[in-house]
């Protein structure tokens, strides 16, 4: 008789998912079966079903074949559906965000609304997506690292989303090394060559539209796409319809002022299907588009 194995722990199983949506796998293989096999304290993905996965992807849909511990179990419920995306493009936003809406003070000084969960989990969708994406406003009022810190995973490129060049390369994360960084401006504003400190310089023709954006990205294999603010670029992506899903951490706090977290100038009066996760104090609303 076959020996039964032991509990997977949240740690064994992060990093299946990990491997799972950081897998490049050739394009003929990527709409088909993957698996995700145990190696050593590793994961090795590839295309077909394996009798030995410990994870199998197919149709967009995620199946864990070993037992999961309570940890796991949630950290499953909660990722799962990020990484079994079939290699499609996948782009989330997040937002922190007070009761009334607020994602920083009026002054634009950096401060924690949301809490250390919120912070973990901000970490953990960096760990999981090709790019980690921002606006030139979140760079100047919060000069981020952008970095996989407080979990377990590689780094993902660093962009920058700053059509005029309002930034200048200051700031760390143009000079830090700690991950590929990229600053994303119009195409009349970028030279060939270019770098702003040590990131490189593209242009993007369009008027830096969050279409133009994504697909100069997915044009250099950057499919997943994790926009982390700040409001006023989370909200021209969601007015485009770009978002896959966005994420809205609520701190139960009332700041009364302060810079806003969605704002369109426009009703659009959506009713996405949402999936809600508590992260200690916070409550973390996923909305699915």
């Amino acid at each position: 008789m076959m020996r039964a194995l032991p509990q997977a722990s949240a740690s064994e199983l992060w990093r299946w998912l990990c491997a799972l949506a950081r897998a490049r796998l050739a394009s003929d293989t990527a709409q088909g079966v993957v698996s995700v096999r145990v190696v050593g304290e590793g994961a090795q993905v590839s295309a077909g079903e394996h009798a030995d996965a410990a994870l199998i992807a197919s149709g967009g849909e995620l199946r864990v074949q070993r037992t999961l511990d309570t940890d796991a179990a949630r950290l499953f419920e909660q990722y799962a559906p990020l990484c079994a995306t079939g290699g499609k493009r996948l782009v989330v936003a997040h937002l922190g965000q007070s009761l009334d809406g607020r994602i920083g003070p009026p002054s634009g000084k950096p401060e924690a609304i949301t809490g250390p969960e919120d912070v973990r989990h901000n970490h953990r969708m960096r760990a999981l997506f090709d790019v980690v994406l921002v606006g030139a406003g979140t760079v100047c009022h919060d000069d981020p690292q952008l970095t996989v810190r407080h979990v377990e995973g590689q780094n993902p490129v660093r962009v920058v989303l700053d059509p005029d060049r309002r930034l200048s390369d200051e700031y760390a994360l143009f000079h830090d090394g700690l991950a590929p960084t990229v600053l994303l401006c119009r195409a009349e504003q970028a030279r060939p060559g270019e770098l702003h400190g040590q990131a490189e310089v593209i242009g993007v023709k369009g008027g830096c539209s969050p279409e133009a954006v994504l697909a100069e990205l997915e044009g250099r294999g950057l499919r997943r796409i994790f926009i982390e603010g700040g409001g006023v670029t989370v909200s021209r992506f969601l007015a485009a319809r770009c978002l896959d899903r966005l994420q809205l951490a609520v701190s139960p706090l009332i700041m009364g002022q302060g810079r806003p977290g969605i704002d369109l100038g426009e009703t659009l009066r959506l009713r996405p299907r949402v999936r809600r996760f508590q992260l200690a104090e916070d409550i973390l609303f996923e909305c699915c588009f």
